[in-house]
């Protein structure tokens, strides 16, 4: 059978998260209903990230089988046809190899998170940011953020429901960078890594704004991490500052992008 890699965006309000639900939207649901538009059989996709509800995507990457051999053009345009009106869009559709997985052939995944502080309501950014009604201190953030890079135990940073295996994980790379301009400051916390834990980008975020709002100093993030205990965590953040924004794989179907 025939096998795409899918680039994904999504709004993701709407939805339950990623994963399929017997009894609320979700994306992969979506994606898998437009499917047997096209060829009418049960299809299981499978993704490189399995995101929260209302987590948002501009990166994901899925791969779907299928019987017969789809132009790829074709294949994103006739999906995108059948998934209005949900939000949700293939950038597009490349074919891969048999034993190419969006998930297991992934090396990297990078995250953006969008913080927006001001007083007033988010109007026209709801559900797209986190907004917080006080300044926050970006450089004792970024001094918090240093004690996270590197391999580490996440146990601290790690949801209680989180299935992984193992609660060590490599952090490549955490920027924090600032924007600002009449509706406020925007600040943007972009994390990269092979591989991340459940709930791991949305606890780094709360701990970190802890931080800059001066209720933590920065190196209690590293004694956090080194507590090894749930309990020791900042608040978790919402999700809906949060965005999927790309996966690297050795061979990346996107990569001419």
């Amino acid at each position: 059978m025939p096998r795409y890699a899918l680039l994904v965006e999504y709004d993701g309000r709407p939805f339950a998260g990623w994963q399929r639900q017997a009894d609320q939207p979700s994306v992969q649901g979506a994606i898998e209903a437009a499917l047997a538009k096209l060829e009418p059989r049960d299809h299981t996709i499978a993704a490189a990230g399995r995101t929260d509800a209302g987590v948002h995507a501009r990166g994901q990457v899925a791969h779907c089988d299928m019987q017969k051999d789809w132009d790829p053009f074709r294949l994103s345009e006739a999906l995108n046809y059948h998934l209005k009106p949900a939000p949700v869009a293939i950038l597009r559709a490349e074919p891969v190899s048999d034993d190419w997985h969006a998930r297991f052939s992934a090396t990297e995944r990078r995250y953006l998170f969008r913080l927006l502080t001001r007083r007033a309501p988010a109007t026209l950014e709801t559900g797209q940011v986190w907004r917080v009604n006080h300044a926050l201190d970006v450089e004792a953030m970024r001094e918090g953020a240093a004690h996270l890079l590197g391999q580490h135990d996440f146990t601290t940073f790690r949801s209680v429901m989180c299935q992984a295996l193992s609660p060590v994980k490599t952090m490549d790379d955490i920027q924090i960078e600032t924007h600002d301009g009449l509706a406020g400051r925007e600040i943007r916390f972009a994390l990269r890594a092979r591989s991340f834990l459940h709930n791991q980008v949305r606890s780094i975020v709360g701990t970190l704004e802890r931080v800059g709002a001066g209720s933590w100093s920065p190196d209690r993030v590293r004694e956090a991490l080194d507590a090894r205990d749930r309990a020791a965590c900042g608040p978790v953040c919402p999700p809906h500052g949060l965005y999927l924004m790309g996966v690297e794989y050795p061979e990346n179907p996107f990569a001419d992008n």
